[in-house]
């Protein structure tokens, strides 16, 4: 039973861990594979060489009056070919240990950021993943977009949702529909964002179908809606297009609740908002009858994301209602 020391310490150095800490583990599993073999003896443990790399399984030896005086091999037949095995396993499992170690410290920083990575053929056809380069992502489906296609070898942007140590290894859990998704595409394409003179205060988002961005600005004589748009609108047609056409309604934040929700009915006209209730965030707003059901929107999504974006429940009214 042999461990070649001078590659044991090399491996350790280049992967930064504790020389005793390996040796410990290997002496470990020797142990726990000589306590399943056939007849075990009491009292025994293992014992790496640190200079010869010999495992050795020692025996405690005792006189009349129970006082340990000394030690003896046991070398039971076969055994030295399952010790050697079992320690290149503890090795192996140690270096896996490692290099999962280093996959969720480097990604742990990446959560919260848009991730770019090409999409894979899996073996769950409901699960989507994605080559990271080194690592593999996943899109569950409770993340993935309602329509989107994910073909073999597209490359897609996504959101790092978590990072996290499972138990088969480290799982990079990524997502197509979430609301922040939007708004780091927009940080990746508008340069004031990350000059922090425009900020993103709110995002209400229905994946595949419409998104409202709430925007200001801290810089006088900068118009927030007009970065994020940009020049011919490019900048907000680049992350249209990264969302394959998902429509993005770009307003106004305000500390005004009034005014935070008249602008959040875009693209509608609002006639007047009354604020009815500040303790359940209650308000009413009347429009114009011809801008009703555009403010209200197709299966009332327009009104459902203003409320959403806001925090407000808004009640709307046409400005002549039906006699």
């Amino acid at each position: 039973m042999h461990v070649e020391m001078d590659a044991l310490i090399h491996l350790t150095n280049e992967k930064g861990i504790p020389l005793e800490q390996l040796i410990v583990a290997i002496e470990m599993g020797v142990l726990t594979a000589y306590n399943d073999s056939h007849e075990p003896r009491r009292h025994a443990h293992a014992k790496l060489n640190r200079e010869t790399g010999e495992i050795e399984i020692l025996i405690p030896t005792y006189n009349e009056l129970g006082e340990r005086i000394s030690e003896e091999k046991d070398s039971p037949e076969g055994f030295s070919r399952v010790a050697t095995s079992t320690a290149r396993q503890v090795i192996k499992m140690k270096m896996r240990e490692t290099n999962d170690a280093e996959i969720v410290s480097e990604f742990t920083t990446s959560v919260g950021d848009v991730i770019s990575g090409v999409v894979q053929q899996g073996r769950d056809p409901k699960m989507i993943y994605v080559n990271l380069g080194r690592f593999e992502g996943k899109i569950p489906p409770q993340e993935q977009v309602p329509g989107e296609v994910y073909a073999h070898g597209d490359r897609i942007k996504c959101f790092v949702v978590e990072v996290k140590q499972g138990m088969k290894g480290p799982e990079i859990m990524l997502s197509r529909s979430h609301p922040a998704l939007v708004k780091q595409l927009f940080a990746l394409e508008v340069p004031e964002i990350t000059d922090r003179i425009v900020e993103i205060m709110a995002v209400a988002r229905e994946a595949g179908h419409r998104t409202k961005v709430a925007v200001r600005t801290h810089r006088a004589g900068v118009s927030p809606k007009g970065s994020l748009i940009g020049p011919m609108g490019a900048r907000a047609r680049a992350v249209m297009d990264e969302l394959h056409g998902e429509k993005i309604d770009i307003v106004d934040w305000s500390e005004d609740p009034a005014e935070f929700v008249s602008h959040s009915l875009a693209p509608a006209k609002v006639s007047s908002v009354e604020i009815v209730d500040l303790a359940t965030r209650s308000a009413k707003v009347v429009v114009p009858d011809y801008q009703l059901s555009l403010a209200i929107g197709k299966d009332g999504q327009n009104a459902r994301l203003a409320a959403r974006l806001t925090g407000w429940r808004i009640d709307i009214h046409p400005d002549n209602p039906a006699q």
